[in-house]
């Protein structure tokens, strides 16, 4: 750990916020010549007081003790890049077009690999009206289900999440051109590809 990076950052992160030194101090319950050694590089934070700087500056700790935000390319918005993400603890899905790091519930998250339908997977789109009626001859149960569906077209992402015991359809207004996703709770997200939709 750099202190003199550290330091810096936390300065930069400081003045973002439109706080001073003694501001800073204020919400930590320190003396602000603790905040002037860090930002000087005499001295870093001590551990057990990285989770409330973190959240008072809206910065990972990790990136605190890195010393650097390191910046994503600018994203492009382009949905065929989009990832999606599950938590395994509580279930939560999360979804991106560009770089990142996600977490939830304390741990880092992988993106999900999409593989394609198989017949335990088989998805089956039937146009009816102004929409698109997916459906799932998949089981339902609070073991092994259907956690969501999504469509996502060039310009946006539609998604519906689905629970235990529910039925596995779904319906999308019809938007030519997209990629339907499904995740299923035991063998990850499954695509079908934007010529079968």
């Amino acid at each position: 750990m750099d202190c003199s990076k550290v330091g810096k950052l936390i300065l930069t992160l400081r003045q973002e916020k439109g706080m001073t030194q003694k501001a800073l101090a204020n919400e930590m319950n320190i003396s602000d010549r603790t905040i002037s050694k860090w930002e000087r590089g005499i001295g870093c934070p001590d551990v057990s007081l990285l989770r409330e700087l973190s959240a008072i500056l809206e910065v990972n700790i990790e990136k605190i003790l890195l010393g650097d935000l390191e910046p994503n390319d600018m994203d492009r918005g382009n949905m065929k890049k989009i990832k999606f993400y599950v938590c395994p603890d509580c279930g939560n899905v999360l979804f991106c077009t560009g770089e990142n790091e996600i977490s939830c519930c304390g741990r880092k998250l992988s993106p999900l690999t999409a593989g394609q339908e198989d017949l335990q997977h088989k998805i089956c789109v039937e146009e009816i009206e102004n929409d698109f009626y997916i459906t799932l001859p998949h089981e339902m149960s609070k073991q092994h289900y259907i956690t969501f569906v999504a469509y996502v077209t060039c310009d946006r992402v539609l998604l519906i999440k689905l629970y235990p015991e529910q039925s596995a359809e779904v319906r999308f207004p019809k938007m030519y051109g997209g990629e339907l996703y499904v995740c299923c709770s035991k063998h990850g997200l499954i695509r079908k590809g934007k010529n079968n939709v």
